[in-house]
């Protein structure tokens, strides 16, 4: 069976409506199924996870973008996290039975789309990426939202498909195809955000440190406390434990701890199985001593 999951970030994190109806958009679609969703009020966004065969996600994912288009208006967002539109970003990752190479043109199939029938520019990345400078999420959002209005006028940022200027509500979306990641958040005991921002430049791969992680540092409104953000863009190579530590150690440098940590939305179960091996010093663990794997 060809199983193909998506994870589409939508930036709506506090209106627990808007919520619900864009997500009923994909209970709605037959083949799809709804695994996962989480809301940060202080990013103001939403990350939802849903699988199906190819084709049904496809049009799931369509539905988040033209529902998002309808009920978010870009002009009136505010939130910590990066976004450049209402219907941020849209990957797709093979799980079952497809390969990389059929979510990349699935992954163009349904940018074309987005574009010519919602009138949202659309810019390719990760593996669907037409250009070397757009396979990086964070270079496709240079200038967010507020920065793209100009910036998509120019030549180098001319989007993929969909007009060369931003949608009046919706803004632009990214929509691409790449292995799964974990969202990881680490939380810090401090207000400083320019600390946890350091952190986040010693440890990303455009700063010099690890090639698979993406980090910012943010200030979380709720708790009044900094925040590393991070994705890990491969478990395998990086593990989580070892993103935790070295996080833990650059904040010691600033005489900072950290509180807690969090994973946003859904995680392989290998990459937490790693974490667990580090921690408790397994020697020759293996995944198939797993219980539940085995069952």
């Amino acid at each position: 069976m060809k199983i193909v999951e998506c994870v589409p970030n939508f930036s709506e994190g506090r209106r627990k409506d808007v919520i619900e109806k864009i997500i009923d958009a994909v209970r709605a679609v037959e083949g799809v199924k709804v695994l996962d969703y989480s809301s940060d009020p202080s990013h103001n966004r939403t990350v939802l996870t849903f699988v199906g065969e190819p084709m049904a996600v496809k049009e799931a994912a369509f539905r988040v973008a033209e529902k998002a288009a309808e009920l978010i208006d870009m002009e009136q967002h505010q939130g910590e996290h990066p976004r450049i539109g209402a219907a941020d970003v849209i990957p797709l990752i093979p799980i079952s039975g497809v390969s990389m190479e059929e979510c990349v043109e699935l992954a163009r199939e349904l940018g074309r789309d987005i574009g010519e029938k919602l009138g949202i520019p659309v810019y390719l990345y990760e593996e669907a990426a037409t250009r070397p400078d757009r396979k990086n999420l964070a270079h496709v959002r240079r200038g967010e939202y507020e920065g793209l209005k100009e910036a998509i006028k120019t030549p180098e940022r001319q989007p993929d498909f969909g007009p060369a200027q931003m949608h009046p509500k919706a803004g632009a979306v990214a929509v691409g195809a790449r292995p799964p990641l974990v969202a990881y958040n680490i939380n810090l005991d401090t207000d400083k955000v320019e600390i946890a921002k350091a952190i986040a430049r010693s440890i990303r791969g455009s700063s010099g440190g690890y090639p698979s992680i993406k980090a910012l540092g943010v200030l979380i409104e709720e708790t009044g406390k900094a925040q590393v953000t991070i994705n890990v863009c491969n478990y395998k190579e990086v593990s989580l434990a070892r993103v935790f530590e070295t996080v833990k150690s650059e904040a010691g440098r600033y005489g900072v701890n950290i509180t807690g940590s969090e994973i946003v939305g859904l995680v392989p179960m290998e990459a937490l199985l790693d974490a667990a091996a580090f921690y408790l010093r397994l020697e020759g663990f293996q995944l198939e001593q797993v219980l539940e794997k085995r069952l």
